[in-house]
């Protein structure tokens, strides 16, 4: 499978997460924006492919939301096309600040091509950034 077609699967989970909205896992309870503000790190990121947050300090409710994410991504890899396999690493990193909401998506693909997007807004938007001419064009993603 393509590394943007991962990317793009990875991002829709993640903005299920982040719009708080969870239709991919029938649960409806959580807050990671507000988790994260919580949390003394004032970010929380999620492994969506062990289903497990590794940064901040989650509530109960967005735990057992995390824990049902590997089913969904799997199933959104498969309806594509693909395997859950073909991703080395899914994390995804929720912050806020004054302006937005933010979350950056880090991914691995099977061949090792690693990429971190971010994105803004809910639901998440490709942040975009002025260009050498002066035009407003997505921000490229990190080979990380």
């Amino acid at each position: 499978m393509k590394h943007t077609a991962l990317r793009s699967i990875v991002h829709n989970v993640a903005d299920s997460l982040g719009s708080g909205i969870g239709i991919l896992i029938g649960h409806y309870e959580m807050d990671v924006y507000g988790d994260a503000q919580r949390s003394p790190e004032r970010a929380i990121t999620v492994d969506f492919l062990r289903g497990v947050v590794i940064e901040g300090k989650p509530s109960v409710s967005l735990v057992k939301s995390v824990a049902l994410y590997p089913t969904a991504l799997a199933h959104l890899c498969s309806k594509a096309g693909g395997s859950i396999a073909d991703l080395a690493e899914a994390k995804v990193r929720f912050w806020s600040d004054a302006l937005d909401h933010h979350f950056t998506v880090t991914i691995t693909d099977g061949s090792g091509r690693r990429t971190a997007t971010d994105y803004a807004g809910i639901p998440g938007r490709r942040v975009k950034v002025l260009d050498l001419l002066g035009r407003l064009r997505p921000k490229t993603s990190a080979q990380v």
